[in-house]
C-alpha cells in the first residue's frame, strides 16, 4: 500500500531508493564501508554526503539491506563461520529484502519529511496528497524511542535511515544528536545528507563519512537504464547538463529540459539583435498555468548557461562537451576574452538577485523571463 502513496524522498518519474537494485559509480564508498564491517570496525553513525541525485539514498539503503540480511560475523572460516561479504549485493528475493521493499521490515525506521499540517489528522490527510512538511519535525524523531522499545526484545540489528538529515529542524536535529551520543546497542544510523554544513557540527562529529562523488557519463547512462528512462539522443550532453547527478538528468528528461536548453541556446544565437518572437514564446510558455515546475527548471537552465558562458570566456577555450550541439561557437562568439567573459559573470549575479527577487514577491513569469533576457540582450549589445 506505501508503494502506492506520494514519498517526500522519491524522484518523480523514477523507482524509490529502496526499489534500485544496483549502484553505478561509487564503489570507493561501497568499499570503504566493507572494509570497516569485515574488520569490526564498525561505526554506529554513518553520514553520506554528496551532490543531489548521485545516490546517497540508494547507498543508504542497499547497506540497510546487507545489515539486516548478513548473519553476525562470528566463528572461524575452518569451523564453518561464514566468509567475509566482498558486496552490498543482497538477493531481492531475500525475505529482509522483501520486506524492506514492503516497508514492513521490524528492524528499520525511517525518518523523512511528514505531511504538512499542526494536527494529526490534517497531517495525514496531507501525506496522502503529497503535501509534505518543509522540514522534519521532532516529533517524527520521538517515534524513534518508541521503535528502539519495541525492537529491543529480538536482540537483532536495528538500522535508521534518515533521509535528509539537513531537512530536520533544531528541535529535531538535537533530538537525534542525543540518540548519536547514547546509541542502542546493534544500532547503525545512516543520515543521508546533501549540505553537511546545515547540520550540527556535533551530529557531524559523531558520524563517519561516506562521501559520494558526481558520476561519470556512463554511469549515468547505466542508472538511467535500470531505472527504465529513455536516454536522451545526446547523453553526454544530458550528463553535462545533470553535473553528474542522476536524480538531475530524470528531472531533466522528465521536463523537456534538453530541448529547453537547446531553445535557449538557438535564442542567445541571435544575439545581439534578439529574435523577439523566440523570447516571447519562451516567455509565454514559462508563464503557462501549472507550469511552475518548468519555469524553475528553465531559471536554472538559463543560471547555467550564463555560467558556462563566463567560464568558457575565462579559461580561453570551449566546454570540453557540448551540452546541445551549437553551444560552443555561440559561447566563442559571445565572450571571446577575459574582459567579455568577466561582463558575463557580473550578468548572471544580477540576474540571479532580480529572479530571486521576482519569485519572491510572485513577479508574472511571463514578465521575468522578459526582463532576463533582456538584460542579457543589453550586455551582448554593449
Amino acid at each position: 500500500m506505501s508503494d502506492l502513496l506520494p514519498e517526500p524522498d522519491r524522484i518523480e518519474g523514477a523507482p524509490h531508493p529502496r526499489e534500485t537494485a544496483r549502484l553505478f559509480g561509487q564503489d570507493p564508498a561501497e568499499a570503504a564501508f566493507l572494509e570497516a564491517y569485515n574488520s569490526g570496525r564498525m561505526h554506529h553513525g554513518w553520514l553520506i554526503t554528496g551532490p543531489r541525485g548521485v545516490g546517497k539514498a540508494t547507498l543508504a539503503w542497499r547497506i540497510a539491506r546487507f545489515l539486516l540480511a548478513t548473519p553476525p560475523a562470528g566463528g572461524d572460516d575452518m569451523f564453518g563461520g561464514p566468509p567475509a561479504p566482498v558486496s552490498l549485493d543482497i538477493s531481492p528475493d531475500h525475505p529482509a529484502a522483501r520486506r524492506m521493499l514492503a516497508l514492513s521490515e521490524p528492524g528499520l525506521f525511517l525518518l523523512r519529511r511528514g505531511g504538512a499540517g499542526s494536527s494529526d489528522n490534517d497531517r495525514d490527510k496531507n501525506l496522502r496528497e503529497g503535501k509534505f512538511a518543509a522540514e522534519i519535525r521532532v516529533d517524527e524523531v520521538r517515534r524513534l524511542a518508541n521503535f528502539f522499545h519495541m525492537s529491543a526484545s529480538d536482540g537483532g540489528r536495528r538500522v535508521v535511515i534518515v533521509d535528509a538529515a539537513d531537512e530536520m529542524n533544531v528541535q529535531a536535529a538535537n533530538a537525534l544528536l542525543k540518540m548519536l551520543e547514547e546509541p542502542p546497542a546493534n544500532t547503525t544510523l545512516l543520515l543521508v545528507c546533501h549540505q553537511p554544513t546545515r547540520l550540527l557540527p556535533t551530529i557531524r562529529s559523531r558520524c563517519r563519512e561516506l562521501r559520494l562523488t558526481p558520476l561519470p557519463p556512463e554511469a549515468i547512462a547505466d542508472a538511467l537504464e535500470q531505472a527504465h528512462v529513455t536516454l536522451p539522443d545526446h547523453p553526454e550532453g544530458l550528463a553535462e547538463l545533470a553535473a553528474g547527478s542522476v536524480g538531475e538528468a530524470i528531472s531533466l528528461i522528465n521536463l523537456g529540459g534538453m530541448q529547453m536548453y537547446r531553445e535557449l541556446v538557438g535564442l542567445y544565437g541571435t544575439l545581439p539583435r534578439m529574435d523577439r518572437a523566440r523570447a516571447l514564446a519562451l516567455a509565454e510558455a514559462a508563464g503557462a498555468r501549472g507550469a511552475a515546475a518548468k519555469l524553475d527548471l528553465l531559471i536554472d537552465l538559463n543560471d547555467l548557461l550564463l555560467t558556462r558562458l563566463a567560464r568558457s570566456g575565462a579559461m580561453g577555450c570551449p566546454p570540453a562537451v557540448e551540452a546541445v550541439p551549437g553551444e560552443a561557437a555561440l559561447f566563442a562568439r559571445l565572450a571571446p576574452n577575459v574582459h567579455k567573459a568577466r561582463d558575463w559573470a557580473v550578468i548572471a549575479q544580477q540576474i540571479g538577485a532580480r529572479v530571486r527577487h521576482g519569485r519572491a514577491v510572485n513577479l508574472d513569469p511571463a514578465a521575468l523571463i522578459l526582463d532576463t533576457v533582456f538584460k542579457i540582450q543589453q550586455t551582448a549589445a554593449g
